[in-house]
């Protein structure tokens, strides 16, 4: 299949691996920040052992930056979130929130620090660049907030570590996890980083130049062949088994981070201010009516994700939503994250699920569903 084959607009933007991605077999894409990602490549289940056996490079450039620079960059980006920067270092890495005035979330990012001036917001899926650009607007601060040319690449798995190796020698093994580094390929300029969206080993590459793109995933590709590299997407099936979000899916701006179990991300008593300071410490303060689970789902095992909410009941009365579930090969399970009133949040509760076959019934469990101290990511 060519890529003049599939029918597309130039509204929505091609990524600079997106030929590449064509030629290695990527067979359908959806859209994430305005841009194609490419969602599969022949075999999810496949993908999803590729990942936890070996290795597997994805096409993450829709994880757009908002780049942040200029004399009160700190104290700007510091008022987006309610998670505590002050003593986040050049080169460190954060999984932060970004919440409205309500409290809400808008994005659930990993922030980068550059430099002392210098970060960048590498997004889910929402348009921070405008939230950003229009805070900075009305905050009298001295900033400038833009999106650079800069194309992220994941390399995830177990075996990411050797392919690493391979590329960059033996010094970035000392790269710890949630820590950057500026680095050159073959005179291709790029930032490396210790993470990715898997919850396993992994490493993402930002690449600073998009006429790089063809080369840059041809050279990594070559370098992993002998290590089972291959193309892939991120895994459905290992982030909801790690309890990972997917923003629009299991939070949104009508979520809060209390109900997702993410007050380590919120630090409400620091001095700084942020936007949602007041709202989130009045829910915290009152308390949550619903909150995130984890579920067994008792079913046939589902054949992809979901692609809408599953109603959950009790003693049928509609108490919440399955936000995602999928089959666990690996767990001979189907699992899943949902949203229910807390009253029906205690671990072995019975539910019922309204599956599109029809109603089952599921069980709260722990979640993450897999390695819950992400030992596999840290290690």
């Amino acid at each position: 299949m060519h890529a003049d084959e599939f029918g597309f607009g130039t509204q929505i933007r091609k990524s600079p691996y997106f030929d590449a991605t064509v030629r290695w077999g990527a067979t359908g894409f959806s859209v994430y920040n305005h841009m194609y990602i490419p969602r599969d490549f022949g075999n999810p289940e496949q993908n999803f052992w590729n990942l936890v056996n070996d290795a597997i490079l994805c096409d993450v450039a829709v994880e757009r930056q908002v780049e942040i620079t200029g004399p009160d960059a700190a104290r700007f980006v510091q008022m987006l979130t309610p998670r505590d920067l002050s003593k986040m270092a050049v080169g460190q890495c954060k999984y932060v929130l970004i919440t409205n005035a309500e409290g809400g979330i808008l994005n659930d990012p990993i922030l980068l620090r550059l430099a002392e001036n210098h970060f960048w917001i590498s997004l889910a899926d929402s348009d921070i660049l405008l939230w950003a650009q229009g805070v900075a607007v009305h905050s009298g601060l001295d900033v400038h907030i833009c999106e650079p040319d800069v194309s992220p690449l994941q390399l995830q798995g177990p075996k990411s570590g050797e392919i690493m190796k391979a590329l960059f020698g033996d010094e970035i093994m000392d790269l710890k996890y949630y820590w950057l580094r500026e680095l050159t390929l073959d005179g291709i300029p790029l930032i490396v980083s210790r993470t990715g969206w898997s919850s396993e080993l992994g490493y993402e590459l930002y690449l600073r130049n998009s006429a790089h793109g063809d080369a840059l995933w041809e050279r990594i590709m070559a370098a992993g062949m002998e290590f089972g590299l291959k193309p892939g997407h991120t895994s459905s099936i290992r982030r909801i088994e790690g309890g990972m979000l997917s923003y629009h899916a299991d939070a949104d701006i009508k979520t809060n981070p209390f109900e997702l179990g993410l007050d380590r991300l919120c630090n409400l008593d620091m001095e700084s201010d942020f936007i949602g300071k007041a709202a989130l410490r009045r829910i915290r303060d009152e308390g949550v009516k619903r909150i995130q689970i984890g579920l067994i789902i008792d079913a046939d095992p589902l054949k992809g994700p979901n692609t809408t909410f599953w109603q959950i009941n009790h003693d049928g009365v509609e108490v919440g939503k399955v936000t995602s579930a999928v089959y666990s090969p690996r767990l001979e399970r189907n699992i899943a994250l949902a949203m229910v009133a807390v009253e029906h949040a205690h671990i072995g509760h019975q539910l019922e699920v309204v599956l599109p076959s029809g109603p089952t019934t599921a069980t709260v469990v722990e979640r993450p569903f897999f390695d819950p101290k992400k030992s596999l990511a840290a290690a």
